[in-house]
């Protein structure tokens, strides 16, 4: 779409597999029962459930390659969109007055996952559920965009809380500083169910190892291994709770090479060895 043809709108569907690539507006992503994983020119990204990716006007890629359907829901905003509810929102009411139609300075997102914070996800659970009974392009539909796009925007000013974290002089320094340590950050989230390596991770961020291990400590006050093993715990659990699969096939799933190992690091985490916390899941479900 050219700037003067593009349009708010949602692509709502279902699919276990789904493979694309192309140029897109600026949009949010979410999904459910599933995990769809994106590639951008600034690195990787793996959405599930309870997260968001926020991606600016660009070209991607998307795939899909689940064992049962994924719900997507994405919105996509038109050109110009974010900025206008943006100077709404941040001139006073004289200058709205005075001028209305002010041309406005093009905004760029911080392009990352998000968690889904309760006023975001209350507006995403509304559209979704009255999508079907409302007519594109009416009132009530374009209203739906205004309040997801207010959303977003204070999103974005905790995300520029999170980069004054960061020790830089200049202020653009610490933008692009952020935007690689989080680059690194979705690289794990994308991959931590692999075996990952420190040069890896630094690559896709393009820094130093040693620059990564301190930045990365600075933002999310833990270190790249830290976060990987907090995900490989969190998916555990997961596997352990709704799955039948055996202590091996977790462990590889994971990315993990040795069941004893596993164990062990579940037991470090957990309290109990993973076979009990299965069964202490299972008595629990039954009372």
């Amino acid at each position: 779409m050219t700037k003067n043809d593009s349009a708010n709108y949602v692509l709502h569907a279902k699919s276990d597999e789904f493979y694309w690539e192309g140029n897109g507006q600026l949009s949010i992503k979410t999904f459910s029962n599933g995990k769809a994983r994106y590639k951008t020119k600034r690195g990787f990204y793996a959405i599930e459930e309870d997260r968001y990716l926020l991606l600016n006007a660009g070209p991607y890629t998307i795939s899909i390659d689940e064992p049962r359907e994924v719900e997507s829901f994405c919105i996509f905003f038109q050109d110009g969109f974010a900025e206008e509810v943006f100077h709404s929102l941040s001139e006073t009411n004289d200058r709205l007055l005075s001028d209305p139609f002010k041309d406005k300075s093009p905004l760029g997102f911080f392009e990352k996952t998000y968690p889904q914070n309760a006023a975001l996800n209350a507006v995403l659970h509304d559209f979704k559920r009255t999508l079907s009974g409302t007519e594109r392009m009416s009132i009530g539909y374009e209203e739906q965009f205004h309040q997801i796009m207010q959303a977003l925007l204070e999103d974005q000013l905790q995300i520029c809380q999170e980069v004054e974290l960061l020790k830089a002089v200049r202020k653009s320094t610490r933008e692009e500083l952020y935007r690689r340590v989080n680059t690194a950050n979705e690289y794990i989230r994308a991959y931590f169910d692999r075996p990952v390596k420190l040069d890896d991770i630094a690559a896709a961020a393009c820094l130093s190892p040693n620059h990564l291990l301190r930045t990365y400590k600075q933002l999310y006050k833990r270190t790249p291994h830290q976060h990987i093993t907090e995900f490989r715990i969190q998916k555990a659990r997961q596997l352990l709770s709704e799955t039948d699969y055996t202590m091996t096939e977790i462990t590889f799933l994971l990315g993990l090479q040795n069941p004893a190992s596993f164990s062990k690091l579940f037991k470090q985490f957990a309290g109990i060895s993973p076979a009990d916390y299965r069964k202490k899941v299972r008595m629990d479900k039954t009372r």
